[in-house]
């Protein structure tokens, strides 16, 4: 098993590239399940969560060719050999439910297994069943399994008004998929606003879809028979623009980020600036640079446009060595502080006060032996590696894997003593 070793204290410098969006890419991969003409994506990024994504499309039917040396997949659905997402795909990704929303709008039915993913706490997928029911779905869960079948002699979901219990990005993503090709209009209230969400139904309207309000709360889908093939560029990925940011920020340095969009981190540069690190931004470009120790800054992760709960691990890796105490309260997920235990070996002073970590900050980590438990706690440590004393051994770097493109290679780049083992 893979593990990074990490020999902190050199500060970063240099220019990095950001890759395309995880979190953007998965959902629109799952679009191509949509039409039977190609749908060509490009910045595409070279990830675990990906490969499964393209292992899962293929059992379905999807002929997937890539190209990897321009990070480019070519997507063709001709025709699906089957509507069934198996759990030994569905169980390590979370992410493999969005198939079920395009399967249903295509096929008429799908059968998906419940996900898996990261074990940062419950992921209900009520919501997207709720919507599903009421565009006229059948729906039956047995066995761990979704079975959703569409009414009528024409297998086709009908536009309906949907209110959403609770923001929900893939819930908004399923049903907006679902929408697509439904007759008639659907409304999706208190939807998701995260800039995946835009960018998924950019991608579908090259595709032919008629959406409007994609990035609001109120997003309307007006179905249509068809949609046919497309070419669209994935976003450039946010949370990973956002830990390069975190990196420099607790350890020193300057470095130029390339290939971003500040726009959508609006949250997480405020907080590092009010943290002291300074910060410029271009169209597609972000500098930071940091010098002398960082003040510590309360956290508190929202949806979007707040603070994202993927960066509330980052982030509470730069407080534990910034001056004074902060709280990071986290808000969207009950068990995301595993990573609290981790950063204690290294030597950092935290206190769990049920979801809020209260972080007292300390001059120094030093190395030790840590286990990664989930994606973004990998990166948490990461950071803390670099800042440590001597030498941090990270364990289970699977994690890491699933969501970042080459962590080592770009941090090497910067300067950083880190290695592969």
């Amino acid at each position: 098993m893979d593990k990074l070793v990490i020999n902190g204290g050199a500060a970063l410098n240099g220019t990095v590239r950001i890759s395309g969006a995880k979190n953007a890419a998965l959902p629109i991969l799952c679009a191509s399940l949509l039409t039977s003409e190609p749908l060509v994506l490009t910045n595409v990024p070279n990830l675990r969560d990906i490969s499964t994504m393209c292992t899962l499309l293929a059992r379905l039917g999807t002929v997937v060719t890539p190209d990897a040396a321009n990070h480019a997949l070519t997507l063709q659905a001709s025709s699906l050999s089957g509507h069934t997402a198996p759990y030994e795909l569905v169980k390590t990704m979370r992410a493999s439910i969005l198939v079920l929303g395009p399967l249903l709008a295509r096929a008429g039915e799908a059968r998906v297994s419940l996900p898996g993913g990261c074990a940062i706490g419950v992921r209900p997928v009520d919501q997207h069943i709720k919507a599903l029911e009421a565009m006229g779905a059948a729906i039956d869960i047995a066995h761990g399994y979704i079975d959703a079948k569409a009414a009528g002699q024409k297998r086709r979901l009908t536009g309906a008004t949907i209110l959403f219990d609770m923001v929900t990005v893939t819930g908004t993503e399923n049903v907006m998929m679902a929408a697509v090709l439904a007759d008639g209009v659907t409304t999706l209230r208190n939807a998701a606003r995260e800039p995946e969400v835009v960018d998924l139904a950019n991608c579908l309207i090259a595709m032919g879809a008629k959406i409007t309000g994609a990035g609001t709360g109120e997003i309307r889908i007006e179905g249509v028979a068809s949609l046919h093939g497309a070419a669209h560029r994935i976003m450039a990925d946010r949370i990973e623009t956002g830990t390069f940011l975190a990196a420099v920020a607790a350890g020193g340095g300057e470095v130029i980020v390339r290939d971003a969009e500040p726009g959508t981190l609006v949250a997480v540069i405020d907080k590092l600036r009010e943290a002291g690190a300074e910060i410029d931004c271009t169209a597609d470009s972000i500098h930071v640079r940091r010098n002398g120790r960082l003040d510590a800054v309360n956290v508190r992760t929202a949806p979007y446009p707040g603070f994202p709960t993927d960066m509330q691990a980052q982030l509470l890796a730069v407080n534990a060595v910034a001056n004074g105490t902060s709280a990071v309260t986290e808000t969207i997920f009950e068990n995301r502080m595993m990573h609290v235990q981790e950063l204690h070996r290294l030597g950092a002073n935290i206190e769990l006060e049920g979801n809020v970590a209260i972080v007292r900050g300390v001059p120094r980590l030093t190395g030790a032996a840590v286990m990664a438990t989930d994606l973004r706690a990998s990166a948490c440590l990461v950071i803390a590696g670099l800042v440590a004393e001597g030498e941090t051994v990270i364990d289970r770097i699977y994690h890491l894997d699933r969501g970042y493109e080459r962590i080592e290679t770009k941090l090497s780049a910067l300067g950083a003593k880190i290695r592969r083992v």
